[in-house]
């Protein structure tokens, strides 16, 4: 089974090129995140003719998350237990959830798609909702993995931290910044202390997964490693194979981000056992 995940930046401005990618990189499971609509506005019919299904949360042209898969998908849930929220108070006096988080099963695999908010700048009160939001993740996945131990489990998205300094092109231009303060690599290091462990990195120990817009950052790879597939033991076990796609990066229109990818040992059903899927020629 081929896993994905991909911060987009706006499907409806880039379906075209994500759906091409998952038919010609045979991906079984796609996590999005950034898809920036509602579901009304998600373009389904692009990803139906390839033969996906879709599950998103999404609830403006802000943040939103997504699977789109062509095996079942299972048990979703858009929220985690004590996942905070940001913004001004609604008439309850609670914060309002974003569209960060979206869960699934496959094939037995419990699989989160997740956009952990950005910081902004270390005094912005962004920032300390961040640290937040991922402490209330791990204390949660903590217990996920109690509860499931067996389980296969993945946390994939857009992380929105550089854990090593080898993850940005040149540390002195991040002092003082987010994505590589102390506490956010704290935060991300909580969960490795818990049992997860990245993936990719053992087979694919150097290359970044995001390089700005801007400055020519792309041309001259002064990009970031933020995107990762964080997994629990089970699901590290089943793990074959993986790459980051950097020529996603390329061509007209691309994300930001590049899609990164992991081959799991689990066998998924051929086309042919399947009348109904559609043919590509």
């Amino acid at each position: 089974m081929r896993v994905a995940t991909w911060n987009v930046n706006s499907i409806r401005a880039r379906v075209g090129r994500v759906v091409d990618w998952l038919v010609k990189a045979d991906v079984d499971v796609l996590a999005m995140q950034e898809i920036k609509c509602k579901e009304s506005q998600f373009p389904m019919d692009a990803f139906h003719d390839a033969g996906y299904e879709v599950v998103l949360h999404g609830l403006n042209q802000w943040n939103g998350v997504a699977f789109a898969s062509r095996l079942p998908m299972t048990e979703p849930a858009t929220t985690f237990t004590g996942m905070p929220g940001f913004g001004k108070p609604g008439d309850d006096g609670m914060l309002p959830l974003e569209a960060r988080a979206l869960g699934v099963t496959v094939n037995e695999v419990r699989l989160w798609s997740l956009y952990v908010p950005n910081g902004r700048a270390v005094e912005d009160p962004h920032y300390a909702y961040k640290l937040q939001w991922l402490d209330e993740l791990a204390k949660q996945t903590e217990q996920w993995l109690g509860e499931n131990p067996d389980q296969p489990l993945a946390l994939m998205g857009d992380w929105n931290i550089a854990p090593l300094d080898s993850d940005v092109w040149d540390l002195d231009v991040f002092e003082g910044a987010t994505h590589v303060s102390a506490p956010e690599r704290a935060a991300f290091a909580a969960f490795e202390r818990i049992g997860l462990t990245d993936v990719v990195r053992p087979i694919v120990p150097t290359g970044y997964t995001y390089w700005d817009y801007k400055q020519l950052r792309f041309p001259r790879n002064e990009g970031m490693r933020i995107d990762f597939i964080m997994g629990s033991q089970p699901f590290a076990e089943l793990v074959k194979d993986a790459r980051i796609e950097r020529n996603e990066r390329k061509g007209d229109a691309p994300s930001d981000h590049v899609p990164v990818v992991v081959d799991l040992d689990i066998a998924t059903p051929s086309p042919e056992d399947d009348d109904d899927r559609p043919m590509f020629w």
